[in-house]
């Protein structure tokens, strides 16, 4: 189970986890986006089918688990859904009260909810992967609300981790650093500009660097990993 699955680093996944052996279900606000990432996944031989879902929205994610209960046991959720486009450029104190809880609703109360309503359909074990972002571990100038936002649910991972464990479900995020993708065109060049003078690996960063990792985090051998905080982006930050 995929949100955001319907482009970039979550359609990404989703075919990695597919890939893998995986049932995949793209759950995707955007239905055509959605659909099409499905059907370009059967293409492929891949099992996937297409939900749409808005994660704000605490009815549509009812829908989803309500969707979901009939494939039951789930084993692995990665919690990608998130607002990124456009949203950077002010300073925190220029940011109005409309903007910051938007971001909040999308990017920390969505993955909660999503986690909430879709726990009980998990089996013996399960994998739970919270798509963060390492401007959270740096503190990015110019994305306070953003950056609060992905904190949030760092804090969540750790909080989620410790009362799910004893059921055999970890819970990690994982911490992307600036991916060239559709979710990333917006971003301004001197963000660019400050990843490619600070990677100790200074090439681009693409979807294909993350996915190994989070299909690693959705595997058996990650069985005794929880709870962490694992960045992926060239060596930009070291945390």
């Amino acid at each position: 189970m995929v949100t955001g699955a319907g482009r970039g680093l979550g359609l990404a996944m989703a075919r990695r986890a597919g890939a893998d052996g995986f049932r995949v279900v793209v759950a995707e606000l955007d239905a055509g986006r959605g659909e099409g990432a499905a059907r370009e996944l059967r293409a492929e031989g891949l099992d996937a089918r297409f939900v749409r879902c808005d994660v704000a929205d605490p009815a549509s994610v009812d829908e989803l688990a309500s969707f979901l209960g009939d494939m039951s046991p789930l084993y692995g959720l990665v919690n990608n859904a998130a607002l990124a486009n456009g949203v950077g450029g002010k300073e925190f104190q220029d940011i109005d009260v409309a903007a910051w809880d938007r971001l909040m609703t999308v990017n920390a109360r969505g993955p909660w909810l999503v986690a909430k309503a879709l726990h009980p359909l998990f089996g013996p074990v399960g994998r739970i992967v919270n798509i963060v972002s390492d401007a959270a571990l740096y503190g990015s100038p110019r994305l306070a609300h953003y950056i609060a936002s992905k904190g949030a649910v760092i804090a969540l991972t750790r909080a989620m981790a410790r009362e799910l464990g004893e059921r055999g479900i970890t819970v990690n995020a994982l911490a992307p650093g600036l991916t060239e993708c559709e979710a990333t065109e917006s971003v301004p060049a001197e963000r660019h500009d400050l990843y490619r003078a600070n990677r100790a690996i200074p090439r681009p960063q693409r979807p294909d660097d993350v996915v190994g990792l989070a299909a690693f985090l959705l595997s058996e051998e990650s069985r005794y990993l929880t709870g962490q905080v694992i960045a992926v982006n060239g060596g930009f930050t070291t945390h």
